[in-house]
Order: structure tokens, then C-alpha cells, then sequence
């Protein structure tokens, strides 16, 4: 190792420092901040009128001993203070199971199974993951009955946050056989309990919630409920009568709106793909009496979405009941879906008119922060280059001065050089544009959408939970769940921070990591693994400071 010894001038003092030459620019930051308590980030180090880059080889830069090294820059909040710790540091093995299972990274606790009830595993795991749920369901009180399912499904999520080992769910599972007996029903043997759909547990379940779990709406007269406020979906239908006749009668089309708390993906010969399905499911064909023909005639029923919740669930509808064997049979179809979801296109013209603007704005901003991240990994992986690319950017035309002047000859004579910006200054100019971008986004949310607190408001979703299903019909096979990891949380600053894009696979009691790739095999095609209710939540948007 060959090291040079250079005088480094920060704030009047002076530094000796013996600089590796093998080392890059960041290395010798490490350094100065062992001896100013600067950190790395806010120092700026002048070599030859340039500023030293951490990507800079330092045997490059043609050092001398006893250069002096001018710096600049100052601690932030807290920098170049040792302090000692407020809280004493606690090991994993000093730990008790709970404070063990709240930590960054735990794995998460699975559930038993008591024969054939996979089926309420998997959805108790994917509604698991909804933040407000859980925070909804610590402040409910209710009936303080054993057979309240609500109450239990509080309890049991509480217990799960406290331990990493598969626990046994038998009090929500008893009281939601009481209050829905076709959860009670027995195998055709009388052995054991029979294997359920789970749709039809995901929809009882939010049935209930929606009937007890209620919160409170601030300035409103009475609370409003969790699931219509967080995943209650509204649809605006016109139905039509098919046949002229009605129409010459004088017979109109007849408006209509429903809350569902389920968008349906109906699958047949020519669905490929989950915006195939959904199409589908919005035209409906009926059959009812006319009034004015007097005689039952065929209707037409279009829906659109007028309201769009927060979470969203989307169901295959990949059973059917199959007369010649009584049982429901599945749909084997390969149907594709996408890990953001735009719903956009299924909207009413007014919704449509309040959400357009934000997505594309959302889109615009996502761009512009995909081009600085490219820009940085450019110049990492080859910084001769990115010097060339960005750190030679010129300055705008404001900031360049030329002062042309023309002699009589006719030729330009500059009198002042152009000056070009750092790649710290390019990069610092991107993302100041970047921050007001977003901060012009949030002005481009629709006024009464930002008011709902529970509803999307730019028609973007990004999958946060999948339940599959494997095997050949509701009553058998077995059902998993897969929920998307989230990034950890900063116990004191609260912020969340970025995910790894991994996904948890709960197949009962036991609890795995597995790739996002995974996600996308679970199309169907087959008895394999296919999904069957998607839960997706509305993209973050930042807020009126750009922050998210």
C-alpha cells in the first residue's frame, strides 16, 4: 500500500493525513470525517479547483507531499458527537418471542391447520396485511363474546404479532363456523370438517367487518364503516332492453349504482389477461319482464366504477357449479395479471376527469426518477464516462454569460469561457426538479377524492397480496397465500423505508421468502397454484411537500 501525506484545511485547523493511493475519493471522506466529524455526504473536497468525487481512483490525482487540500462543509444535526446510546442495546438471544417477532426482517407467524381449513389460513394472512385493518381492530370493543368474530379476528391478529411459530386459530375459527354454519359442514363421511371456498370465507368475513368494525369520520354525525371506507367499491350501471320494439315504446334506460366490495374477472374462452376478465364482468346479459312489451325480453347491464377504494379486491371467478359430478369444478385458463394494475379505462367519464391527470403526472415524475438513478449507476460503473456525459453538462443559458461581441471582420470573439457543472450540481438541479414535479402532483389531485382518505386517488395499484389455489375443485385441493414483503420501519422517524421487492409465501404454518418471478407463475394454466383473489392497493402519492 502506497500512501502520501497531504495537509488538509477545514475550518482554520489543519490535518495531517496519509492518503492511500490505492483507495477511492470515498475512502479518504471516511477519513476526514474520523477527524472534522463531517459525514461523507456533506463534505466537499477541492482538488485543483474540482471536487473530488468517492468514485475518484486516488492515484490519479496527482498528489504531492504536503499538498495543502482545502474543505468545506459543516456536521449535520447530531454529526461528529459521539452520544451514548438512550436505549440500552438489547441482543436477538436477550430478547422475549415478541420483541423477537417485531423486529426488522422477522419472519412472520404462520397459521395451524385444523384439517381443511387452508382455505381461512390463506385469507386471514392476506387481509393481515392491510396497516389500517390492524389499526382499526386494536380499538374495537364489541360485544366481548367468544362467538363475536370480530372480536376474535382482533385477537388472533394480536397474537400473531407477538411470535414467529405457526399459531392455532380455533376461537375465530369456531365462532365464524356459529355465525356461518356452511363453514361447519361436514366431509360426506362424517370425518373431519369440509374443505371450503375461499371466496366465499374472504366475503363472509368482510361481510361481518363491514356490519361491526366502524370508525370514526371526524365532523360526521355517526361513524362510518372500515370496509366501505377502505375497500368498499361503487359501480354506476345503465341497463337497456335489448330488443327495438321497447325502445320505440318509449321505454328508457334505467341508471343505477351498487357498493360491492369485490371486482369480479369473469373467465371464458377468450380471456388471456385480468383486464380481459374484468371487461367481461362489467356487461351483463339479463333476462326480465318488460313493461312496456308486456313479456320478458333481453337486457343489457353496463357498469363503470365510480368509486375506487383503497384496497381493491379482485376475484377470478375460476368456479363453477358442474351438474354431472355436484361439486364446483375449476377453470384450468391461464389468465395473466400485472403487478400494477391501471383501472383507469372501467371508470365513469367524472372519475375518469379527476384521475387521468394525476396518473400521467405520476407517470411523467416516475420517468424523471428512472433517468437520474440510470445516470448515477452510469457514472459508478464507468466514471471516465459519466464525467464525460454529465459532469461536462453545460449550464443554461442564463448561467453560461456569453458576451459575444463582432469585429469588423465578421468573426465571434468570446470573452467569457463557458462553465460547465459537476456531476453533484447536475444531479442536485434533477432531483430539485423531480421535488417540484411531485409537489405539482399532489396540486393535481381531484379536491374531494383528497378528502376521502379511503379512496384511490390516480387509478394506480400495485399487488400487495395473492390467494391461490391448487387442485381441480373448491371442495378439495389446497389453498396458500402470498403477501409482499414492506420496507422497514424507523422506529423514531416513523418512515418507512424501501422494499425489496420479496414476497412471503404462507402455506399454513410454515412461512418462506420467495421471489417476485414466483408471483408470476401463479397465472393457473392447470392444477398448480393459480390465483384466485388479488388485493391490490392504491400507489403512494406525495404529499403537498413532496415528501411521500
Amino acid at each position: 500500500m502506497s500512501t502520501i501525506s497531504v495537509v488538509v484545511k477545514h475550518q482554520g485547523k489543519k490535518y495531517d493525513v496519509d492518503v492511500d493511493t490505492s483507495a477511492t475519493g470515498e475512502v479518504f471522506k471516511y477519513q476526514l470525517y474520523s477527524l472534522t466529524g463531517v459525514e461523507p455526504d456533506r463534505q466537499k473536497v477541492l482538488l485543483k479547483g474540482s471536487q473530488l468525487k468517492d468514485d475518484t481512483d486516488m492515484s490519479k490525482v496527482g498528489l504531492k507531499p504536503g499538498q495543502m487540500i482545502m474543505m468545506m462543509g459543516t456536521p449535520g444535526e447530531g454529526g461528529g458527537a459521539i452520544v451514548r446510546p438512550t436505549e440500552k442495546v438489547k441482543f436477538v438471544e436477550d430478547m422475549t418471542e415478541a420483541e423477537a417477532a417485531q423486529q426488522a426482517g422477522a419472519t412472520p407467524a404462520g397459521l395451524q391447520n385444523f384439517g381443511n381449513t387452508c382455505y381461512l389460513n390463506s385469507t386471514l394472512q392476506v387481509l393481515r396485511s392491510i396497516p389500517e385493518l390492524n389499526d382499526a381492530l386494536k380499538s374495537y370493543k364489541g360485544e366481548q363474546s367468544m362467538l363475536d368474530p370480530t372480536l376474535q379476528l382482533r385477537n388472533l391478529y394480536d397474537m400473531m404479532s407477538k411470535t414467529q411459530e405457526g399459531i392455532p386459530p380455533l376461537a375465530f375459527l369456531n365462532a365464524l363456523r356459529v355465525t356461518f354454519p356452511q363453514f361447519a359442514e361436514r366431509e360426506r363421511d362424517g370425518h373431519g370438517y369440509a374443505q371450503q371456498d375461499a371466496e366465499e370465507a374472504w366475503s363472509q368475513i368482510l361481510t361481518q367487518l363491514k356490519q361491526k368494525l366502524k370508525i370514526s369520520e371526524g365532523d360526521a354525525a355517526r361513524d362510518a364503516s372500515f370496509i366501505d371506507k377502505y375497500m368498499g367499491l361503487e359501480l354506476t350501471s345503465v341497463l337497456e332492453c335489448d330488443e327495438p320494439g321497447a325502445k320505440e315504446a318509449g321505454e328508457e334506460p334505467k341508471t343505477s349504482k351498487e357498493r360491492l366490495l369485490k371486482l369480479n374477472c369473469h373467465i371464458d374462452g377468450q380471456t388471456n389477461h385480468l383486464r380481459d376478465g374484468i371487461v367481461n364482468g362489467l356487461v351483463e346479459k339479463l333476462e326480465k319482464k318488460s313493461e312496456v312489451l308486456d313479456r320478458e325480453a333481453t337486457y343489457t347491464k353496463r357498469s363503470q366504477i365510480s368509486r375506487l377504494p383503497k384496497y381493491l379486491t379482485v376475484h377470478f371467478m375460476r368456479f363453477f357449479w358442474k351438474r354431472e359430478v355436484q361439486k364446483k369444478a375449476k377453470i384450468m385458463r391461464k389468465v395473466t395479471f400485472p403487478h400494477e394494475l391501471d383501472v383507469v379505462e372501467f371508470c365513469t367519464d367524472e372519475l375518469r376527469k379527476a384521475l387521468i391527470p394525476v396518473r400521467d403526472k405520476v407517470r411523467e415524475v416516475r420517468k424523471e426518477e428512472h433517468d437520474i438513478e440510470r445516470a448515477r449507476k452510469r457514472r459508478k460503473m464507468n466514471p471516465i464516462d459519466g464525467e464525460n456525459a454529465q459532469g461536462s453538462q453545460p449550464s443554461s443559458s442564463k448561467d453560461k454569460k456569453k458576451d459575444e461581441k463582432k469585429p469588423a471582420g465578421g468573426d465571434v470573439e468570446m470573452t467569457t469561457e463557458e462553465t460547465f457543472k459537476t456531476d453533484a450540481e447536475f444531479e442536485a438541479e434533477k432531483e430539485a426538479e423531480v421535488l417540484a414535479a411531485k409537489k405539482e402532483l399532489y396540486t393535481l389531485i381531484d379536491q374531494d377524492l383528497l378528502k376521502d382518505e379511503g379512496a384511490n386517488q390516480s387509478g394506480l395499484y400495485e399487488l400487495r397480496g395473492v390467494i391461490t389455489h391448487q387442485g381441480a375443485s373448491a371442495d378439495s385441493g389446497h389453498y396458500t397465500a402470498y403477501v409482499k414483503k414492506t420496507g422497514v420501519k424507523d422506529p423514531v422517524t416513523g418512515k418507512v423505508g424501501e422494499e425489496d421487492g420479496k414476497w412471503w409465501w404462507f402455506n399454513d404454518d410454515k412461512v418462506s421468502e420467495v421471489e417476485a418471478e414466483k408471483i408470476t407463475a401463479l397465472a393457473g394454466g392447470g392444477e398448480s397454484h393459480s390465483a384466485l383473489i388479488l388485493l391490490y392497493r392504491a400507489i403512494p402519492l406525495p404529499s403537498a411537500d413532496g415528501t411521500q
